[in-house]
């Protein structure tokens, strides 16, 4: 595997990052119910919808359009699940696109391994900075600016938020056996720790397992399970193939979820010219 030398884990400056992974073993106190389970869930999906639909789709690839005010709220809601800034993210996964594969790609797993590709390089500090030159389109704005630099407070808030429904829940309905630490913990630590490795699997996984129908001059496949986890993201090698289409799911049977419900947004006019892959696309494959 070939890194840069400057490409190395800040361990101890991470320490937080690792932390968080002992977070689940506070469920041992904490207990878990029915509803805590299904607050998880719930709180995976809608913010994995804030990675996908917002920081991906929208904020790195611009393939639908919306206004200003549900252009914050996307951004919000994809810092909510803790993956730092919406600027940050776009600019690294444009850059991804630009090099996929090659050693200036920031994290291929053929060529810098399946650890560095999976997490390794969000904890080096050499990719810290973010590259507002590639997102100049959305740095113009001052409330993405905002959110981009105070990242912790859309998470912090979400997590206040989950602690409150705790309470609300355990106050008017005490048969539910829940509490506000075990919301918490399930609803917050639990869900956002699944949200780090569905995300961090598109950038190492789709990269090594799946089926490859388009050749994109790297090694992106596409893998119907990991799109069941991510919203749609598992179709790898269809976005590499076309990136600049909000549809990831490329033929009927390609479950992406993140597309209905931008579909239906549409509907109601949140979003609107949400961009689809032209005809030829399906004519090279002759299905």
């Amino acid at each position: 595997m070939s890194r840069a030398p400057d490409e190395k884990i800040d361990y101890k400056k991470n320490i937080g990052f690792f932390l968080m992974h002992l977070s689940p073993l506070l469920a041992i106190w904490a207990g878990v119910s029915w509803i805590a389970v299904m607050v998880c869930v719930l709180a995976y999906y809608v913010r994995m919808f804030g990675i996908t639909a917002g920081y991906h789709r929208y904020f790195s690839h611009r393939t639908f359009k919306t206004s200003r005010p549900f252009q914050f709220a996307l951004a919000f809601l994809g810092a909510s699940a803790a993956q730092k800034g919406p600027l940050w993210w776009a600019a690294h996964h444009r850059t991804h696109h630009q090099h996929s594969d090659t050693q200036e790609d920031i994290h291929s797993p053929g060529l810098k391994g399946f650890w560095w590709s999976h997490v390794g390089w969000i904890l080096c500090n050499k990719y810290n900075p973010t590259e507002s030159k590639l997102v100049r389109d959305f740095e113009r704005y001052p409330e993405l600016r905002f959110l981009n630099k105070h990242y912790l407070i859309p998470p912090f808030t979400f997590a206040t938020c989950i602690f409150a429904l705790g309470y609300v829940l355990n106050h008017f309905f005490p048969g539910l056996g829940t509490s506000s630490f075990q919301m918490l913990v399930w609803g917050f630590f639990v869900s956002t720790i699944f949200l780090y490795h569905g995300t961090f699997a598109i950038n190492s996984l789709t990269h090594v397992i799946g089926r490859r129908r388009y050749k994109t001059g790297d090694d992106s496949r596409n893998n119907w399970l990991l799109a069941l986890f991510t919203m749609g993201e598992g179709w790898h090698n269809n976005h590499h193939y076309y990136p600049s289409s909000e549809k990831q799911g490329f033929y009927w049977w390609e479950i992406d979820m993140s597309h209905y419900l931008l579909k239906c947004l549409s509907w109601v006019g949140i979003v609107w010219d949400l961009k689809r892959p032209p005809k030829q696309i399906f004519d090279a494959t002759g299905l």
